[in-house]
């Protein structure tokens, strides 16, 4: 598998939140959903070969799956990891 190849299964799509549009505003940090075994370093790697920018810091949280109820049927939803990507002063990724 390519490095490139590597790059795309770890940013799984970016997060279109408030929160994450008042991040990309304020503090030019975008959010992405990453898998469970995805570290700081390949996070890091990933955001600037996909994007040709230069990544200053990576901060990473864990999100619990829920429980969730659809009348009688009861189940819990994936667990899943958020990376918040904060970029070099000047650089932009154009989100769609």
């Amino acid at each position: 598998m390519s490095a490139l190849d590597r790059s795309y299964q770890i940013l799984r799509r970016p997060l279109v939140t408030e929160k994450a549009t008042d991040d990309s505003a304020t503090r030019n940090a975008y959010h992405f959903r990453v898998p469970l075994d995805a570290n700081k370093v390949e996070i890091r790697q990933a955001v600037e070969r996909l994007f040709d920018v230069r990544v200053v810091s990576v901060n990473t949280s864990r999100v619990r799956g829920r429980y969730r109820r659809r009348g009688w049927t009861s189940g819990v939803t994936s667990a899943w990891k958020k990376a918040m990507v904060t970029l070099a002063e000047g650089q932009t990724i154009e989100m769609i």
